[in-house]
């Protein structure tokens, strides 16, 4: 029997912190109904502190690799979301047929840039990481335009 479940590739500019975090929170969370994947535009490494961030939540993301969406091969999605304004403006043309969706998210290694200490570098991460759990509890209707 083929598999049912919606899948949807999340990109964001580096594939390093919010489109790693949305995929691992969706197959986590929501493995049941949607299958997601996740590539950056110009993959940069997976971020350190996203890890962190990830694992307090018990989920593990520190085999994970950045990658282009062409690493993904013929893979078809029924979504595909923009997860910055980057992505958005330099989304590469996707073969087969999906629904574009935009949910920009802050960049959390910027706005961690300035941090003194881990505890405080760690902060955007965590309310990140949340926000975007609670776009994919809200799956599919978050979704919605």
């Amino acid at each position: 029997m083929a598999d049912q479940r919606l899948k949807i590739l999340y990109l964001c500019t580096g594939n390093s912190c919010r489109s790693q975090m949305a995929e691992a929170l969706t197959n986590h969370l929501r493995g049941d109904q949607f299958q997601a994947f996740s590539a950056g535009v110009n993959p940069q490494g997976l971020d350190p502190l996203a890890v962190v961030a990830m694992a307090e939540v018990g989920i593990d993301i520190a085999g994970r690799q950045s990658k282009t969406p062409e690493a993904l091969g013929q893979t078809s999605f029924d979504y595909v979301v923009t997860l910055c304004d980057n992505a958005r403006n330099n989304c590469p043309v996707l073969l087969g047929p999906h629904q574009n969706r935009h949910r920009g998210f802050d960049d959390p290694p910027l706005l961690a840039r300035d941090a003194v200490e881990r505890d405080q570098a760690l902060a955007p991460y965590r309310r990140v990481r949340d926000q975007i759990r609670d776009m994919v509890l809200g799956l599919p209707g978050s979704l919605d335009d």
